[in-house]
C-alpha cells in the first residue's frame, strides 16, 4: 500500500513538473514568435511604401503633405478589429524616411525625427549598405515598455538604395497578444495538468479508500469484533476483494467455532459425566440408605448441570457464528422482559427470592431477535436468582431514553470479587453459587455480551450501593 502510494506521488510530481517545464517552453517563446510573426508583416509594408515613393525620391519631387495626411487619417479612425480576444481600436503602425545619406526627410511621427541623422541606425545603416535592416530600440533605456520594433526597407535599387523607408510599431501595441496567449497556455496546460491529477487522486480514492475499509474490516475481525461488511462502492476489484474475505472469514470462523465447541464441550462434560459415573459405580454396592439418597442426588445434580450446559451451548452457538442480525425486526423490549420473568420465576419461587419489576409506561421499541433477547434477558435474571440469598428481592427496571433503552437488574448477593472482575464475561468462567454452593456454566454472560455486541448495546455489572450487583444491559431503540 505504502509503495503505491508512493508510486503515485511520484507519478503526480512527474506529470506535474513535465507540465511545468511545457509550460515554460511554451511561454518562452510566445513573445518571439509573436514578434517575429508582427517584424514579418512590418518587411511587407516597408517594402509596399518604399516602392510607392521610389520615383518620387529618385526624381527629387517627393512631396511629404500627402503621406503625412493619409498617416494622420489613419491615425484618426476608432477601429473595432476583432483579433482573437484581443481588441484592436487604433492604427499603431508609424514610418520615417531617409535619404541617401541616413537623414530623415519625413517622419509620421509628428515629424520629430525629421533632420536628424540615422546613418548609424541598424535599420538605416543595414539597408543603406544592401542587406537586411532591422533594430529594436527603447525610447527610455530605463523602461522596458517604450520599446520600438523598426525594419528598413531600401528605396529605389537595393545594391545601392536612394534612402531608407523604415516601419516602426511599439512593442506595446503587440503585448495585449502575448499576454493573452500566455493566459491561454496557462489555463490550458492548467485544466489538462490539473485534469489528470483530479483523475489520479479520483484513482486513488476509489481504490485506495475502499481498501482502507477492508483494511479496518479485516482487522476488527482480528480483535473478535463483529463488524458488517463494509460499503465500498461499485469497483468491481475491491468488491471482489471484500466477497473473498467475507467468505474466508466465514469459512474460518466455522471452522475455528466447531472446534472450539467440540473442545469446550468435551472439556466439560467431563467433569459431571465423571461424578455421574462414579456415584452410579459406588450404588451397586451395599451402603446406607442415606449415603444413597446423597449418591442419588449428586447423579440428578449433575445430570442437570450436563442438561444446563447443553442448553447453554446451544444457546451460545446459536448466537456466536453471526457476524450480524440476519432478520432483525421490530420488537417491544417490555414485552421480552414480562416473558423472561415469567420464565425464571419458578427458580426465583425455589429459591425464596422475590423478583420485583417496575415497568416502563410506554411501548420501548427496538430492532433485533426476540428469541435471542429473551434468552439473554432469562440468563441475566436466573444469575441474579442464583447469587441472592433467600428472602432477598431482585430489582428489575427499563427506562428509554436518549436512542436506548437500558435494562438494569440489581440483585443483593456477594458481589462480584475484585479478581474476577476482568474474566467475568469469559467463557466458562464462573463463581460459586449463593444457594447450591456450586458452580455455574460459565455461559450465560458469555451469551448475554454477544448478544449485546450484535444488537450493537453493551452489558455491564458494576457494584451495587448496599451490596450486591448490578447488571445494565444496554440497546439502542428503532
Amino acid at each position: 500500500m505504502r509503495f503505491t502510494r508512493v508510486t503515485l506521488f511520484f507519478i503526480a510530481f512527474i506529470i506535474t513538473l513535465g507540465f511545468y517545464q511545457l509550460a515554460r517552453h511554451f511561454l518562452s517563446e510566445v513573445e518571439p514568435q509573436t514578434f517575429q510573426a508582427t517584424e514579418e508583416v512590418m518587411v511587407d509594408v516597408a517594402n509596399v511604401l518604399a516602392e510607392v515613393v521610389t520615383d518620387d525620391i529618385r526624381e527629387h519631387h517627393f512631396k511629404s503633405d500627402e503621406l503625412r495626411k493619409a498617416f494622420e487619417g489613419a491615425h484618426g479612425r476608432e477601429l473595432q478589429a476583432r483579433i482573437f480576444e484581443h481588441t484592436k481600436r487604433k492604427v499603431g503602425i508609424h514610418v520615417y524616411l531617409t535619404d541617401s545619406k541616413g537623414i530623415v526627410i519625413f517622419d509620421s511621427d509628428g515629424g520629430r525625427r525629421e533632420g536628424q541623422d540615422f546613418a548609424a541606425k541598424l535599420d538605416v545603416a543595414r539597408t543603406l549598405g544592401g542587406r537586411y535592416g532591422a533594430r529594436s530600440s527603447r525610447d527610455f533605456e530605463n523602461d522596458s515598455t517604450t520599446s520600438v520594433l523598426y525594419v528598413g526597407a531600401p528605396v529605389g535599387d537595393p545594391a545601392k538604395p536612394d534612402g531608407v523607408l523604415t516601419v516602426f510599431k511599439p512593442q506595446a501595441d503587440v503585448q495585449p497578444l502575448v499576454r493573452e496567449r500566455r493566459r491561454i497556455i496557462y489555463t490550458a496546460c492548467g485544466m489538462i495538468g490539473g485534469g489528470i491529477l483530479f483523475l489520479i487522486g479520483a484513482v486513488f480514492l476509489w481504490l485506495f479508500h475502499p481498501i482502507g475499509k477492508i483494511t479496518e474490516y479485516a482487522r476488527a475481525i482480528e480483535r473478535g469484533e463483529r463488524p458488517l461488511k463494509p460499503k465500498i462502492g461499485i469497483g468491481r476489484e475491491v468488491n471482489t476483494l471484500a466477497h473473498a474475505l467475507d467468505s474466508m472469514r466465514d469459512v474460518l470462523e466455522g471452522r475455528r467455532y466447531a472446534e472450539r465447541y467440540i473442545q469446550t464441550l468435551t472439556h466439560e462434560m467431563k467433569s459431571p459425566l465423571a461424578a455421574i459415573r462414579g456415584a452410579a459405580e459406588l450404588l451397586d454396592e451395599e451402603m446406607p440408605i442415606q449415603d444413597r439418597k446423597r449418591f442419588l442426588e449428586n447423579i440428578r445434580a449433575e445430570t442437570a448441570r450436563s442438561e444446563r450446559l447443553i442448553n447453554r451451548l446451544l444457546e451460545l452457538a446459536a448466537i456466536e457464528g453471526r457476524a450480524s442480525l440476519e432478520k432483525a425486526e421490530e420488537i417491544d423490549f417490555r414485552t421480552i422482559v414480562a416473558r423472561a420473568i415469567d420464565q425464571a420465576r419458578p427458580l426465583a419461587d425455589v429459591a425464596g427470592v422475590l423478583l420485583d419489576e417496575t415497568p416502563e409506561s410506554s411501548p420501548v421499541l427496538l430492532r433485533g431477535d426476540a428469541f435471542i433477547l429473551r434468552a439473554a434477558v432469562t440468563n441475566l435474571l436466573e444469575n441474579a436468582i442464583d447469587f441472592s440469598p433467600p428472602g432477598s428481592t431482585v430489582g428489575i427496571s427499563v427506562e428509554s431514553g436518549d436512542g436506548q433503552v437500558v435494562l438494569s437488574i440489581r440483585d443483593h448477593g456477594p458481589g462480584i470479587p475484585d479478581y474476577a472482575k476482568e474474566k467475568i464475561f469469559e467463557r466458562f468462567y464462573s463463581l460459586r453459587h449463593h444457594a447450591s454452593k456450586r458452580k455455574g456454566t460459565g455461559l450465560g454472560l458469555t451469551l448475554v455480551r454477544e448478544t449485546a455486541e450484535l444488537h450493537g448495546g453493551s452489558i455491564s455489572l458494576e457494584p451495587a450501593e448496599g451490596g450486591g450487583t448490578l447488571a445494565k444491559l444496554v440497546l439502542p431503540l428503532a
